[in-house]
């Protein structure tokens, strides 16, 4: 992916294009921004989930039905445990107890069991919410936590350090996308989410240089990953005044295209 090459000569230069590291919605106030200040939003997963082979996960000798609770972060935690439970022709009890993160993550179980509320525990956003399930059932129930290859660190400390019997099982993996068909394009703006999306980035470009291009951040680890590679973060989110991407991109946007 190439930079403009002419150096910036002012402060807010204007901004006709951006790319979005994400998969397109089909609802966004991105297209709200995109017709107030004649852009052009393009939108791109830098990242993707890819499932674990069933020949790759039988060799962690893990059974899901050898574990009485589950518990489930995100909805690809709950397609990729129910897709290995298929391709190992495993049925899991209709006993089993599920430990939903999100209301969200709970109603998406849905499709894949037939939903019983006392089978059935919700948190509201954190491990801590789900405390009181979980210690409650601590003693006769054995856990495991479907993940990715990032894991789930707060929820894996927090079953350590309340000595939970437990494993986690990876069944996927969060990768890089190939983003080669883009190595000729130019953006004004290029936004990112996560570390993985800066990852990706100088996977598929090891030579990016910023340049001209600005950089719209959001969270502390992505801004870490940015400042790693002593890149310039043009546009930050969240801050006081700017809690959501779209609205630090507009403040910027009211001085480069004002």
């Amino acid at each position: 992916m190439s930079a403009n090459v002419k150096a910036v000569t002012e402060k807010y230069k204007k901004v006709k294009t951006i790319l979005v590291s994400q998969p397109k919605p089909e609802r966004s106030p991105y297209y709200e921004l995109e017709k107030k200040y004649q852009l052009q939003i393009d939108w791109r997963p830098f990242i993707h989930v890819e499932g674990v082979t069933e020949k790759e996960f039988r060799k962690t000798r893990i059974r899901p039905d050898e574990f009485s609770a589950i518990v489930l972060t995100s909805k690809n935690s709950i397609d990729h445990f129910f897709r290995m439970c298929e391709e190992m022709r495993i049925t899991m009890s209709q006993d089993t107890k599920y430990f939903c993160m999100t209301e969200a993550v709970a109603n998406y179980l849905q499709k894949f069991i037939v939903y019983r509320k006392r089978k059935v525990f919700t948190g509201k956003r954190t491990i801590m919410d789900l405390k009181p399930y979980l210690l409650k059932h601590r003693p006769n129930e054995k856990f495991l936590l479907p993940c990715s290859n990032l894991g789930s660190k707060a929820v894996s400390n927090f079953l350590d350090e309340n000595d939970f019997e437990w494993k986690d099982a990876m069944m996927y993996r969060t990768v890089s996308s190939d983003l080669s068909d883009l190595s000729d394009v130019t953006y004004d703006v290029l936004v990112f989410f996560s570390p993985l999306g800066i990852t990706s980035l100088y996977e598929n470009f090891p030579d990016f240089a910023q340049n001209d291009t600005r950089l719209a951040i959001f969270g502390k680890t992505t801004s870490k990953a940015v400042t790693d590679r002593n890149l310039t973060i043009n546009i930050l989110a969240p801050a006081p005044d700017t809690p959501s991407m779209t609205m630090a991109l507009e403040k910027y946007l009211k001085k480069s295209n004002g």
